[in-house]
């Protein structure tokens, strides 16, 4: 995942959010061009919502100032997955500062969250300054973070399961592997300092006790 800061000067000279709409424009374009398969979750606090709600415009708005640039292609909405605004100004707000109304185009309606904290001046009727710093402590941001997850997994392609094999079809045979052998263990080599057999008479047995060792064939004579 990767996130992209919008490159415009947030100040409170409002009309400057123009350079923000440009260049996040182009930039959503950019990605749904070159990664097609990338699914965009466009979002916003104050001036940045206003910037991405004519982002997601469909008509430039009446009133607009000089450069605004047109709106994106209808298609590119099929590459958003979800818009999250905080505390977009309002109409009453944006005219006091004789700025068109800040409003989210129909294709992208369905698939945004617009917060605002109540009494917050910006986005509502009231006129509570602190409110509009309260996003985080309300846990509008917590709310946004899930509406935003459940909307990009609804997105992706869903996980390919393995095929069944055909009716009839022979099933792969096991492949067994004889567990290695351990090697033989090796005869103890003689020993030099044992005495040598007497040499083997079998007309006189050997005497009690004497160990006899036969290293090709020992053939029984009869009795002594």
């Amino acid at each position: 995942m990767t996130v992209y800061p919008v490159d415009y000067p947030a100040t409170i000279d409002f009309p400057t959010a123009l350079v923000g709409v440009r260049d996040a424009s182009a930039h959503v374009e950019s990605t749904a061009a070159n990664c097609p398969n990338t699914k965009i979750v466009l979002g916003g606090f104050s001036q940045g919502a206003a910037v991405t709600g004519f982002v997601t415009a469909n008509v430039i708005p009446d009133g607009a100032p000089e450069g605004v640039p047109n709106p994106m292609p209808p298609d590119i909405a099929n590459h958003v997955a979800a818009v999250a605004l905080f505390g977009k100004p309002n109409a009453r707000f944006m005219g006091a500062i004789n700025q068109p109304p800040v409003d989210v185009g129909p294709a992208y309606a369905a698939k945004t969250i617009d917060l605002c904290v109540p009494d917050d001046f910006v986005c509502s009727s009231g006129r509570d300054f602190n409110a509009h710093t309260q996003y985080a402590e309300s846990g509008m941001v917590d709310e946004a973070a899930t509406f935003t997850a459940t909307r990009v997994l609804a997105a992706l392609p869903p996980v390919a399961s393995p095929q069944a094999p055909p009716p009839g079809a022979r099933p792969p045979a096991a492949v067994l592997a004889a567990p290695p052998q351990a090697p033989a263990p090796a005869a103890p080599p003689p020993d030099p300092s044992a005495p040598a057999p007497p040499p083997f008479n079998a007309l006189r047995p050997l005497p009690p006790g004497t160990l006899m060792r036969c290293d090709t064939v020992c053939h029984i004579i009869g009795p002594t």
